[in-house]
């Protein structure tokens, strides 16, 4: 079996799934299927305009369905709201103009007001199928590809709120050359702060709101060079590090779990997570975990954390009342023989559905002698089953 097809290989590209996925309010529900549909090559003529997207799509009729899905555009108030957060920053308007996206400009925009990011209520999907679900699994589809198109041009982001990337770059080049006969603007006088006398007799104020934690943890500084070789230290491997500490961090302000509150195993899992190849194979090594079994406890997580690790390598016995019902939805499904199950897993052919101890369901699919995990979870087997 090929390899499982992922969407967002790049920073970007994976922000907007996981702006799909986490943000913009679509029905969890109908997304796996749109993924399903998207893997199999169903999509094509995909074209990204302004403020829109276009595609064909194959389904159970000779003539492929039209897909169109309108994104929210940007306001000209928005637009100059959106370009003076990339003024603020030397770098992000340096980064732009050789035509790159820092991954910080996200952030800073969605506090500003002006999310590049879909979100609740910015996509309008129409699709010419009978199916009145939103989304469909033909528009879920296209989400999904829209990511590669984000991979290959992350301006497609500006495009989608209105503007190509010709217009916002002429526009910051505009903003940073004064017009003719115009005197540059000079620095605003920086403020020197206070004497310790002045700060010492100030009654102290109201403790300000924090903001909220980021939706990603940031990048760590990049070090110029490799510490001395005779610690056995690298610069990649002190930001591997300070990485993974941001993450860590970013949990706990979330409330998520903490490195204290996962097993060996987990934190191991999730570390890999984050990780790829030949990573993958020297975190194994390190530990004493096959590089196989390493890879597919990081996959596990990346759909699921922790609940998916545990669909992965456990086995226990619920009430026979979700086995019975994932049973008649095997049958029904038009695979050759007759679902087989066994503790928490109902197995047809090459597809098992495993019911995990948080009540939600599990899709794994074969790959030579193992099970991997396709997918994130549902709580209801139906959309899995297909």
């Amino acid at each position: 079996m090929p390899p499982r097809r992922n969407f967002g290989t790049t920073w970007w590209g994976r922000a907007w799934v996981d702006a799909l996925e986490q943000r913009a309010k679509l029905d969890p529900n109908r997304l796996p299927r749109g993924r399903t549909y998207a893997r199999k090559g169903t999509v094509s003529e995909l074209h990204a305009g302004a403020g829109a997207v276009s595609a064909r799509v194959r389904g159970s009729r000779p003539e492929p369905y039209k897909v169109t899905i309108t994104m929210r555009t940007f306001t000209d108030g928005e637009w100059d709201t959106l370009l003076g957060v990339v003024g603020t920053q030397l770098g992000h308007a340096a980064a732009l103009l050789d035509g790159e996206l820092p991954g910080a400009l996200t952030e800073q925009a969605r506090e500003a007001g002006v999310d590049l990011l879909p979100g609740p209520g910015d996509l309008r999907p129409r699709c010419s199928c009978p199916d009145s679900a939103n989304p469909c699994k033909h528009v879920a589809a296209v989400y999904y590809l829209v990511a590669d198109e984000v991979d290959r041009d992350p301006f497609t982001l500006f495009l989608l709120r209105g503007r190509p990337r010709a217009d916002v770059l002429a526009e910051l080049r505009a903003r940073r050359s004064p017009a003719r006969g115009e005197k540059p603007k000079l620095p605003k006088r920086v403020d020197e702060g206070l004497t310790p006398r002045a700060a010492y007799a100030r009654r102290p104020g109201a403790i300000p709101t924090l903001p909220p934690p980021p939706r990603i943890p940031g990048p760590p500084a990049v070090l110029d060079l490799d510490p001395p070789p005779g610690t056995g230290w690298t610069a990649a491997g002190l930001a591997a590090l300070a990485a993974d500490a941001a993450a860590l961090a970013r949990d706990l302000l979330t409330g998520g779990p903490t490195a204290a509150e996962l097993t060996f195993d987990e934190d191991l899992a999730r570390r890999a997570a984050g990780r790829s190849g030949a990573e993958i194979t020297a975190l194994a090594a390190s530990a004493g975990v096959l590089p196989r079994d390493l890879t597919r406890w990081a996959e596990a997580w990346r759909e699921a954390g922790r609940d998916g690790l545990a669909a992965l390598r456990e086995t226990w016995q619920p009430g026979p009342g979700p086995l019975a019902e994932a049973e008649s939805l095997l049958a029904d499904a038009g695979l050759p023989g007759k679902p087989k199950i066994w503790r928490n897993r109902v197995t047809h052919g090459e597809l098992q559905l495993r019911y995990g101890r948080d009540a939600r369901w599990y899709r794994f699919v074969r790959e030579g002698p193992e099970w991997r995990l396709d997918g994130p979870p549902s709580a209801s087997p139906v959309d899995l089953a297909y």
